[in-house]
């Protein structure tokens, strides 16, 4: 047996062993970031006074007005998240959360591009990065898009 037979032979084999662990994955993935923007719309929707001053002085939405965009801003954070959780038309909330994420950046960047706040602003690169990989690879086997019978929309996990 040549060294790339033996190469091939161990890949084939790490790859069925971590197989099972592919969809316990990708629920993670999907709750921990959905956590992170549920928490966020929670916490506008406690303080809506608040929230309001926010968007009318802090965040610089483009296009929108400020009160239309708290209201899709806070919106997008509960429902797309809620979506996740549940693993249900999950790349498109995927897409609808990066969305969200993206607008969140370009709104305060002129705060998480400044010096000092990399960390801030890495939080939502890695978020970025997270829901990539669920729109890449789908929720896995443990999420409602499975449980309809929707193997391309699942991911075959």
């Amino acid at each position: 047996m040549t060294i790339g037979e033996r190469v091939a032979r161990l890949n084939a084999f790490a790859e069925r062993a971590a197989a099972p662990l592919a969809s316990l994955f990708l629920l993670a993935t999907r709750l921990y970031v959905s956590w992170q923007f549920i928490e966020s719309g929670i916490l506008k929707l406690q303080d809506w006074d608040t929230t309001l001053v926010l968007f009318q002085e802090e965040y610089h939405v483009p296009v929108l007005s400020p009160g239309i965009a708290a209201v899709a801003g806070t919106a997008g954070e509960l429902l797309f998240p809620a979506l996740l959780v549940l693993g249900l038309g999950t790349r498109y909330a995927a897409v609808g959360l990066s969305a969200v994420n993206l607008l969140a950046v370009v709104s305060y960047a002129h705060v998480l591009l400044a010096e000092g706040s990399e960390a801030a602003l890495g939080q939502h690169v890695l978020w970025g990065y997270m829901l990539l990989v669920i729109l890449a690879f789908g929720p896995g086997a443990i999420s409602a898009d499975r449980l309809a019978g929707s193997p391309r929309s699942s991911g075959r996990r």
